[in-house]
């Protein structure tokens, strides 16, 4: 195994710091309070700056470095079904799909729940009803990634949670 050093500090504060503001959201706070509304600000201003990283950061933290693509999620699926390992040093193709989609449905969020604190859209239906469909969306979403990451994690015999937390992955 070599160790391999692939998650910066901004990355991997990002990370958890989303995750624990999210959950919160979530969980524990009144949808209709302050404190969760200031945690939608502050998950707003950390998706705005993992967006600035994502253009200029470290290399495995640079969008460049996991463009979208379906061909590659395709071929990642293929090799999960015929037990090939093929273990990538940053995001999986299907890694990256997932970076985005919970970047763009955050995003999504937060505006329509800023939405919702205007003159103009307070207690407008649709604005509340998309608010709770992608909050909905993002926690399938969530369950998703976590499901992918012990999955893969454990298929390719790389601690990828592990990862998130030291910055670095063992690689065979």
């Amino acid at each position: 195994m070599t160790k391999v050093k692939v998650w910066d500090p901004v990355v991997r504060a990002f990370h958890w710091t989303v995750a624990v503001g999210f959950a919160a959201n979530a969980l524990l706070t009144d949808a209709e309070g302050k404190l969760h509304e200031w945690i939608g600000y502050a998950i707003f201003f950390l998706v705005c700056l993992r967006i600035l990283w994502g253009l200029t950061g470290t290399r495995h933290a640079r969008f460049a470095d996991f463009p979208p693509s379906v061909e590659a999620a395709v071929a990642q699926l293929s090799d999960m079904a015929a037990g090939r390992n093929h273990p990538h040093v940053g995001h999986s193709p299907l890694g990256a799909w997932m970076i985005y989609n919970l970047l763009l449905s955050l995003i999504a969020i937060c505006v329509t729940g800023y939405m919702m604190t205007t003159d103009t859209f307070f207690g407008i239906g649709w604005v509340e009803e998309a608010h709770e469909i992608l909050v909905t969306w993002a926690e399938v979403s969530v369950l998703a990634h976590i499901a992918g990451a012990v999955y893969e994690s454990r298929r390719l015999g790389i601690n990828l949670p592990k990862s998130m937390v030291t910055g670095y992955k063992e690689m065979p």
